[in-house]
């Protein structure tokens, strides 16, 4: 007989109770479900259940048993799960967490792509310059920038972006153009205020010296957007990845303010939680931006 038919059997008799209630659940007859334990048993060369008129109980070796057959037999069924769901169209809610700037300007535009590609998935994307739990918060998957502090999440890199700081021509005419990292003490920095750090850039020097510089502005805000915005109109120099600042540069409406220091990179990832297999859907959105972006960055956006 086959073996895992025996471990179920055994298994679904000590979860129901007895042989008639096994033998309902399974589908099969009661002398089916006898025939398969009896064999177990004589496969074992143990007895596994104690049979009474009125109930029927494992064994002490049959207890121990019983918790390595439940195991297989999980086993088995999230095994035979994997294969119809890795079979089946991607489908259901997908729900995302992103940072607003990086969420409205780069996946927002493409969403349509993708539904139209996928028309049983649903998207529920919340934009949000906060961190997030995505298991406790019920999130499919994020896409973050910079280094990942959670290492318990499974990753998968699209892309980098790269850092610099920005300011409009109509600025540097007015205050001048800073040579090194100490100028800037001398100059209106536009600020990212929800970052960790505060009103604080770390940035390298020439030497390669890490240093860090806090300086008063006129603008604080919570959106790479605005900053950029900002530093357009000539409120002061911004501090911004390329993903918000490549086009503004391009077109002459921002220069970077000190050249010379060497380029800041940061990589684009998704991240899901950990698992056995990674569920159709979200395989499906994270494939797509893997290809959308095979192009884009550092400075390519």
């Amino acid at each position: 007989m086959d073996r895992l038919t025996e471990m179920e059997a055994f298994a679904t008799v000590v979860d129901q109770g007895g042989f008639t209630d096994a033998a309902r659940k399974m589908g099969i007859s009661k002398s089916a479900v006898s025939k398969h334990v009896s064999s177990l048993e004589a496969r074992l060369g143990a007895r596994l259940l104690n049979r009474t008129t009125r109930r029927v109980s494992p064994t002490e070796i049959g207890l121990a048993y019983y918790d390595r057959a439940r195991r297989v037999l999980n086993d088995a069924g999230e095994a035979d799960a994997l294969v119809t769901s890795m079979q089946s169209a991607p489908s259901g809610l997908l729900r995302i967490s992103v940072a607003t700037d990086f969420g409205v300007n780069h996946l927002s535009p493409v969403l349509g792509e993708f539904l139209g590609e996928f028309p049983d998935i649903t998207v529920n994307m919340v934009l949000n310059n906060r961190y997030v739990e995505l298991i406790s918060e019920g999130f499919d998957m994020a896409v973050r920038i910079g280094e990942l502090e959670d290492s318990t999440l499974r990753a998968r890199k699209l892309t980098e972006t790269t850092k610099r700081m920005v300011g409009s021509p109509g600025y540097f005419q007015q205050y001048g153009r800073p040579l090194k990292i100490d100028d800037l003490n001398e100059h209106k920095l536009l600020h990212y205020s929800s970052q960790s750090s505060g009103n604080m850039w770390k940035l390298t020097a020439p030497s390669g010296e890490r240093r860090q510089v806090r300086t008063a502005g006129w603008l604080s805000v919570n959106d790479g957007q605005s900053l950029l915005n900002a530093a357009i109109s000539g409120l002061g120099i911004a501090y911004l990845p390329s993903f918000l600042y490549a086009d503004a540069l391009e077109q002459g409406l921002v220069e970077e303010a000190i050249p010379d220091l060497p380029v800041e990179s940061q990589g684009i990832y998704a991240v899901y939680p950990p698992g056995r297999f990674t569920q159709p859907k979200v395989r499906a959105f994270i494939d797509f931006l893997v290809h959308h972006f095979a192009e884009k960055g550092p400075d390519a956006w």
